[in-house]
């Protein structure tokens, strides 16, 4: 079968992907970005599609061309500015399924959320019901795939902020500890879109997807850190009013490009709880979900994941402070330090016409890489400009003034964990 899968490079779009690719389908791979998934993922056709353009049908339909059964994977958690709800899970999404019935495509399988619902409390739950609801009335063999929390070997958002709090030191802050949740393997939700994809399988279906356990977001974490193999920590309870400065805190920063799993989206859903009725999903497919207990035990963890639980947080404050030390390096120079970065200018031979204009593009130049660090389309370019800036400032200093490198406050010794601060940031910025 030919088959389109968009957001192919995702959390569970890879994961159906890769399980679509072991049953012999032609697989046709839809991202936003593909040259990297493309070289991840070399079995399947990848193209562009971007939700953002797609939001009528006709836009689509040259995308499905000849394609028998569309997967779709993509939805996004809160407006930013990558990301806009409604355009994405509602106008994109139903142009797709709307496309999909003119082309002739047989079977769309749409993947939704739990707790996807018109009265829900989250524009992101709200607009999934609405696609829902569109699907539905379309002549189309369609299956809803409503998984719960889903947890993979691989880590995004939610799951990657869970992994985080598991690796803190000291004490486990948690919004919401006693919320409920069910979660679901990676795997149980690919096989359920295999199964659906098979010949004869049956259409025209709603399921929730989850292990039937019902979980506490403390004993999720909780365990998490043992899997890690660290020592119990307590928790602690965050008030709401912190936990609302903090999401938002994270809703300002969606609107820079960085996709918070603290934004409020996120502590709405949770505080509804994640919940479902997977007995339908079990009774119909046979499968029998993997429990969080299987779902970790199939997953050993490693020094690898040691290392991300432990750099979860180091990563936004690695961010912050190097934005602030440009951006405050800035301000000194045309500031208190004026007179002295004059006073270096004309001791290393700067001809005294040039002193002023030079220290004056020095500190804009400062703010300038400062404030781009804080733009998520930026960063990856900031990080690399502050790269640059510092080895010639190092080289120009040894060349004008090298006796520095042996002053007592060691301006120039002290660039050198700047360096490895900032290229420590490069490493560890990617997302997905």
């Amino acid at each position: 079968m030919r088959v389109l899968v968009t957001g192919a490079y995702g959390l569970i779009g890879a994961a159906c992907l890769a399980r679509l690719h072991r049953d012999g389908h032609e697989l046709i791979a839809a991202g936003r970005t593909i040259a990297a998934p493309r070289r991840r993922a070399p079995y399947a056709r990848w193209i562009e599609a971007d939700y953002r353009r797609l939001t009528l049908a006709g836009d689509w339909l040259p995308l499905l061309e000849g394609i028998d059964a569309v997967v779709n994977c993509v939805g996004v958690l809160q407006d930013g500015a990558r990301d806009d709800v409604r355009r994405v899970q509602v106008e994109a999404t139903t142009a797709l399924f709307a496309a999909s019935e003119r082309a002739g495509v047989r079977r769309v399988i749409h993947i939704s959320a739990i707790g996807a619902s018109r009265l829900a409390p989250t524009a992101f739950a709200r607009s999934k019901a609405e696609a829902e609801d569109d699907l539905t009335g379309r002549r189309l063999e369609w299956v809803i795939l409503r998984p719960g929390l889903v947890l993979a070997p691989v880590v995004y958002g939610g799951t990657a902020m869970l992994r985080g709090l598991a690796g803190l030191p000291l004490v486990t802050p948690l919004i919401e500890p006693d919320a409920r949740v069910q979660i679901v393997s990676v795997e149980d939700v690919a096989e359920t879109v295999a199964l659906c994809l098979a010949p004869n399988a049956k259409s025209d279906l709603k399921w929730d997807l989850a292990h039937p356990q019902v979980l506490t977001l403390t004993s999720v974490v909780g365990r998490l850190r043992d899997w890690l193999g660290l020592p119990p920590r307590r928790t602690w309870r965050i008030p709401h009013a912190m936990g609302a400065a903090v999401a938002a805190v994270a809703d300002v920063l969606g609107y820079l490009g960085w996709r918070s799993p603290a934004r409020s989206t996120a502590l709405r859903q949770l505080a509804a709880g994640v919940v479902g009725e997977p007995a339908p999903w079990i009774a119909a497919t046979g499968i029998a979900p993997k429990s969080f207990e299987d779902i970790l035990a199939r997953q050993p963890s490693g020094v690898a994941e040691r290392w991300f639980a432990r750099l979860f947080w180091l990563k936004p404050l690695s961010i912050a402070g190097l934005a602030l030390f440009w951006l405050v390096s800035g301000m000194i120079a045309l500031g208190p330090g004026k007179t002295a970065a004059l006073g270096h200018l004309a001791a290393a031979g700067v001809p005294a016409a040039w002193t002023k204009p030079l220290l004056i593009a020095g500190a804009f130049f400062d703010y300038i890489l400062g404030l781009l660090l804080l733009v998520r389309m930026t960063a990856r370019l900031a990080l690399q400009l502050m790269l640059v800036a510092t080895v010639v400032y190092l080289a120009a200093g040894t060349w004008l003034s090298p006796q520095l490198w042996v002053d007592p406050l060691g301006p120039f010794l002290k660039v050198i964990p700047l360096l490895l601060a900032t290229v420590f940031t490069l490493a560890i910025l990617d997302e997905r």
